[in-house]
C-alpha cells in the first residue's frame, strides 16, 4: 500500500468513525431529553470514540542504531531534512531521542524530559542552526555533570522530510538510540544507554542499522555487529519488525577499492551467520542525500554549499571538448545528487514498511472497533423492535430466563479467571527462576572479574586482559559464564592502584598509606561493582519483557476465546428469544486498548523503589558495597575476599526486590488483560439487561405508540446502516491493498 493510499483510507475512516459518533450522540441526545439515562449508548459511543482517538494518536517508532561514527546523526539529519541534529568526532548520544514530525508553519523546538518529572524542560527553539547549537551544549553538560539532571529523552519537533505533509503519518517518530559502544564508555552512566536501546528495539516497527562502509570494504566485522546483534539475535531472527541494514558513507569508496555490491555480499553472508535470512541491505550516502536536500530546500548555508561543491560537485562535472571540467552550479546538481544517494529509495521503503504493517494494523483495529459499536447500536435496535412485536408476559419471562443466563455467565466467567490465576502462578514461578539464575551468573561473573584482577595485579601489562584468554586462568568449567559486562574490572581497578603498594603473598588484600587511597579505591570499586549490578538488572528486565511479551500473546488468546464462547451463548439466546438477528459480540484484545508488559515493569520499579526508598532498604541505596577497612596503624588494608562477599550480599538485596517487581507486573498484566475481557463481556450483559427493563417500562406507559415507536426505530436503523455498510467496503478495500 502506498503512503497516499494509506493517506486516503485513513480519511475515508476517520470521516465515516466521525459521522458515526455524531449519529450516536444525536441517539443518546433524543433518549435523554426522553428522560432516559442513555448508559447503553453512551458506552458505545465512548467506544467509538477510542477508534478515532488511536488513529490521530497512534505512533509509529522507527529506531535508528549504529555504532559510534558510523554517521548516525547525518542519516537521521537526511531524514529530516535539516542539519539539526549534532554530530562530533565523540559519542554524542547520552539518552534516547525522539524526533516528532511538525507542519512546516509550526516552530521547531527541543525539549527534554527529566526523571520523575511531569513536564518537559524546553532546552531550544527556533531553526535547525540554533537547536543544533544548544542541543551540543546540553548533551556536553550532561556528559561532564554525569547527567546530574536525570534526564532520560530528548525531544525534537521538527517537520520531517521523509513523511511529507500526511496527517495519517504525524505519529511517525525516529527514535535516536545509543550504540554498543556508548553503552560502554566509562565516563558515563552506560547501563542507562543500554536499557533505553533494548527497550526500544522491543517496541520499535521498523530498526535501522547503520553501518560504515569503511568498516566493511576491507572484510573486517563493525564493533556494531561484534556488540550488539550477536546479544540480540534472537529478536532479529523472529523478525518482530522490518530490519534494514544502511551501508552508510559509500560515498568513500575510491578507485582502488572493490566494487560495493562486493562488500554488501560479504555483509549479507555475515548477517546470514548470525542468523539474519535474507537481509535487507541499502547502500547510501547519508552526508550527500543530506546537502542535496537542503541545497534543493534552500536551508544550505555557505559552509553547506562549500563542502557540496568540495567532496561531491566534481561528481558531475562535464568535460568541455578543449578538456575543461565544468562543474555546474549546486542548486542544478542537487536533484541528480539527492537521487545517487538512495536516500530517497530507503525513505520510500522505511514508510512503506510503516503503513504496510503498523499501519495497515491501526486501519483494520480501528474499523473492527468502529464496526463493534455500530454492530451494537443495531443489536440494540432490533432489540427494542422485537420486544415491541411481542406480548408483555412472554416478554416478562423471557427477560427472567435472560437473568438466569446472565448469572450462569457470571459464574463462567469466574471460571475463567480461576484458570488464569493458575496460569498467572506458573508464569510468576518461571520468571522466579530466571531471575535467580541471573542473579547466580551475576554473582559468578564478578567474582571472575576480581580474580581476573588479583590474577593480573602484579603482572607487567597497559591493558585489560583478552576476554578470550579467560578459560586459562580458571580451568574450571563451573566457572565459565557468558554474563555479558560492559568492561574490565581490572582495567578500573589498576588504574587507581598501579602506584600502591600491596602485598604479593596475599593479592586479595589492597594496602594503602592514606584514607585518600582508601577512600578513591572504595568509590573505583562501588562505581564499577553499581554498573554491573544495574547491568545484570537491565539484561534480567530485558529477557523477562521479551519473554513475557510472547507468553502473554498466548495467555491474552485464551482469555479472549474463553469469553467470547460464553458471549456467544448470550446471543444465540437473544436472537432466538426475540426472533432477531443477533450480531456476534467481539471480544476484543486491540492493542491501542491497553499497555505492554514493558509499561507494567516499568512501573512496579518505580513503585517499589519509592516504596523502599521510604523504609531506607537495601535495594534503593543506589547499588553501593559496605567494603570494609583493617585499620593497621601504619597503613590501612582492604581485602578483596570481603568485597566479593559484600557485592554478592547486594545481589541477593537487588535479587529480592526483583523477584517482588516481577510478582507484581505479572499480576497486574495479567489482571488487566483478564479485566479487559470482563469488562466487554459484563457491558453486554448489562446492555441487555438494561433494555430489557426498559423495554417492560416503556411497554406499561407508551403502548399506544407502538407503530410510531417502531417506525422510528426502523428509520434509525435505516440511518444506522449506511455507516455500516461503508465501514463494510472500507474493510474490504483495506483487505485487497494489503
Amino acid at each position: 500500500m502506498s503512503s497516499q493510499r494509506f493517506q486516503e483510507i485513513y480519511e475515508s475512516i476517520y470521516d465515516t468513525g466521525s459521522r458515526l459518533v455524531q449519529y450516536l450522540q444525536e441517539l443518546r441526545e433524543e433518549e435523554l431529553a426522553r428522560g432516559d439515562d442513555a448508559e447503553t449508548l453512551r458506552a458505545i459511543e465512548e467506544d467509538a470514540r477510542k477508534a478515532l482517538i488511536a488513529l490521530r494518536e497512534q505512533k509509529y517508532h522507527v529506531a535508528v542504531i549504529a555504532a559510534m561514527k558510523a554517521g548516525k546523526s547525518t542519516f537521521l539529519n537526511a531524514l529530516i531534512g535539516a542539519d539539526v541534529l549534532a554530530s562530533e568526532t565523540e559519542s554524542c548520544t547520552v539518552c534516547r531521542t525522539d524526533v516528532r514530525p511538525l507542519s512546516e508553519d509550526e516552530v521547531p523546538r527541543l525539549l527534554e524530559y527529566r526523571e520523575k518529572q511531569k513536564q518537559p524542560v524546553l532546552v531550544a527553539e527556533g531553526d535547525a542552526r540554533m537547536i543544533r547549537q544548544h542541543f551540543l551544549e546540553r548533551t556536553h553538560l550532561i556528559r561532564a555533570t554525569d547527567n546530574r539532571d536525570r534526564v532520560i529523552r530528548f525531544e525534537l519537533e521538527y517537520p520531517i522530510d521523509a513523511i511529507g505533509n500526511f496527517s495519517a503519518l504525524k505519529g511517525f517518530t525516529l527514535v535516536d538510540t545509543p550504540g554498543p559502544n556508548e553503552w560502554q564508555d566509562g565516563s558515563f552512566d552506560s547501563v542507562m544507554l543500554k536499557q533505553t536501546a533494548l527497550e526500544v528495539l522491543r517496541n520499535c516497527d521498523v530498526v535501522l542499522f547503520i553501518l560504515d562502509y569503511s568498516s566493511f570494504k576491507d572484510n573486517t566485522n563493525s564493533e556494531l555487529l561484534r556488540d550488539l546483534i550477536e546479544q540480540r539475535s534472537d529478536f532479529l531472527q523472529r523478525n518482530r519488525g522490518a530490519i534494514y541494514f544502511i551501508l552508510n558513507k559509500v560515498d568513500r569508496k575510491t578507485e582502488e577499492d572493490r566494487p560495493i555490491q562486493h562488500v554488501i555480499d560479504d555483509l549479507k553472508r555475515t548477517l546470514t551467520k548470525f542468523g539474519i535470512p535474507e537481509p535487507i541491505i541499502y547502500p547510501a550516502s547519508a552526508w550527500q542525500g543530506l546537502l542535496a536536500k537542503m541545497i534543493q530546500r534552500g536551508l544550505a548555508t555557505d559552509v553547506h554549499l562549500r563542502n557540496f561543491k568540495r567532496f561531491f560537485g566534481g561528481r558531475y562535472a562535464r568535460e568541455t571538448p578543449e578538456g575543461d571540467l565544468i562543474v555546474p552550479s549546486p542548486q542544478k546538481i542537487a536533484p541528480q545528487a539527492l537521487k545517487d544517494s538512495l536516500i530517497p529509495i530507503i525513505e520510500k521503503a522505511i514508510v512503506g514498511e510503516v503503513v504496510d504493517n503498523a499501519g495497515w494494523n491501526l486501519l483494520n483495529d480501528a474499523i473492527a472497533k468502529l464496526n463493534k459499536a455500530g454492530q451494537g447500536i443495531e443489536d440494540v435496535i432490533n432489540t427494542r423492535i422485537g420486544g415491541w412485536k411481542i406480548e408483555i408476559k412472554p416478554l416478562r419471562q423471557k427477560m427472567e430466563e435472560y437473568k438466569r443466563l446472565a448469572k450462569n455467565a457470571i459464574v463462567q466467567i469466574r471460571g475463567v479467571k480461576k484458570l488464569v490465576e493458575q496460569q498467572e502462578k506458573q508464569l510468576i514461578e518461571q520468571f522466579k527462576w530466571e531471575i535467580t539464575d541471573f542473579a547466580e551468573r551475576a554473582k559468578l561473573t564478578i567474582q571472575q572479574e576480581f580474580e581476573i584482577f588479583v590474577h593480573y595485579r602484579f603482572a607487567d601489562y597497559t591493558v585489560s586482559p583478552d576476554p578470550e584468554e579467560e578459560t586459562e586462568i580458571d580451568e574450571e568449567p563451573e566457572k565459565k559464564t557468558r554474563f555479558p559486562v560492559p568492561k574490565r574490572l581490572a582495567e578500573s581497578l589498576k588504574k587507581v592502584i598501579d602506584e600502591l603498594l600491596g602485598d604479593e603473598e596475599n593479592p586479595y588484600k589492597i594496602r594503602c598509606e592514606t584514607e585518600e587511597e582508601v577512600e578513591q579505591i572504595k568509590k573505583d570499586i562501588n562505581r564499577f561493582c553499581a554498573i554491573l549490578i544495574k547491568d545484570w538488572w537491565t539484561n534480567t528486565q530485558d529477557k523477562l519483557s521479551r519473554d513475557g511479551t510472547l507468553i502473554r500473546q498466548e495467555l491474552v488468546a485464551q482469555i479472549r476465546d474463553n469469553v467470547q464462547t460464553i458471549s456467544d451463548e448470550l446471543s444465540k439466546y437473544l436472537g432466538e428469544a426475540l426472533e432477531i438477528s443477533m450480531n456476534i459480540n467481539p471480544i476484543q484484545m486491540l492493542v491501542f486498548d491497553f499497555q505492554g508488559i514493558d509499561t507494567q515493569v516499568q512501573q512496579q520499579t518505580e513503585n517499589y523503589t519509592r516504596w523502599t526508598r521510604e523504609r531506607k532498604q537495601a535495594f534503593c541505596r543506589d547499588y553501593e558495597v559496605d567494603i570494609q577497612v583493617d585499620d593497621r596503624r601504619s597503613y590501612y588494608e582492604i581485602d578483596l575476599r570481603q568485597t566479593i562477599v559484600a557485592i554478592k550480599q547486594e545481589i541477593d538485596a537487588q535479587t529480592s526486590g526483583s523477584l517482588i517487581v516481577v510478582e507484581r507486573a505479572i499480576k497486574n498484566q495479567v489482571s488487566e488483560d483478564f479485566g479487559h475481557a470482563e469488562q466487554q463481556i459484563n457491558e453486554y450483559i448489562n446492555r441487555f439487561l438494561v433494555e430489557f427493563d426498559r423495554l417492560l417500562k416503556e411497554r406499561e406507559t407508551r403502548e399506544s405508540e407502538v407503530d410510531k415507536i417502531l417506525a422510528d426505530l426502523e428509520a434509525e436503523k435505516s440511518a444506522l446502516y449506511l455507516y455500516l455498510e461503508e465501514l463494510e467496503k472500507l474493510s474490504q478495500i483495506l483487505d485487497s491493498d494489503r
